[in-house]
């Protein structure tokens, strides 16, 4: 059965080490009509201390082996949209939906299936933007980006999607969030 119109979720996963279980951030944002409605950031305390990509996103297990379990921040912040949303977007969709997938069944939730999109391939493909990693796509497009922080990157994923759809620059508009 398909949903029916709900609103967007943008995402974006950092992990600790190689496992996709190993979440350790994730940037939320909620687009509907077209506009931004909500962006929250994250911390997950990851399943073990092991990491290996502080070197890219700066997060460390001090950081978050005070901060809520994956199912914890699920069932209060993450679900609640999810059960609404009708489209699921990330740059490289692959990787984030895998980091979700894996935590999910790490933890015992099944995440429900949704349709989703990916902004690499829209920059790629519709913005004729390459390379189109995350970095050189805002830098094109002129989007601040703090890459490999989470809830940056979700925001300027977001842009892109708002962008390719509307033919707008929400980046350059005044936000809910200044």
């Amino acid at each position: 059965m398909a949903r029916k119109a709900g609103p967007i979720l943008v995402i974006d996963f950092e992990t600790a080490n190689l496992s996709p279980t190993s979440a350790c951030a994730l940037g939320l944002v909620v687009i509907e009509k077209d506009s931004i409605i909500h962006r929250e950031l994250f911390m997950i305390r990851t399943p073990t201390p092991q990491f290996m990509f502080t070197h890219i996103h700066g997060i460390t297990w001090n950081d978050v082996k005070d901060a809520p379990t994956f199912d914890t921040i699920w069932k209060e912040k993450i679900e609640p949209w999810f059960s609404k949303a009708s489209l699921l977007v990330a740059h490289n969709i692959g990787f984030d939906e895998r980091v979700l997938r894996a935590t999910g069944r790490h933890y015992g939730i099944e995440i429900p299936r949704i349709k989703t999109e990916c902004t690499v391939k829209l920059s790629r493909y519709k913005l004729a933007i390459k390379p189109a990693n995350l970095a050189n796509v805002s830098q094109e497009l002129g989007i601040t980006l703090n890459h490999h922080e989470a809830l940056s990157d979700a925001m300027a994923s977001a842009y892109i999607y708002l962008h390719v759809k509307t033919g707008t620059k929400p980046w350059l508009q005044p936000s809910l969030f200044d």
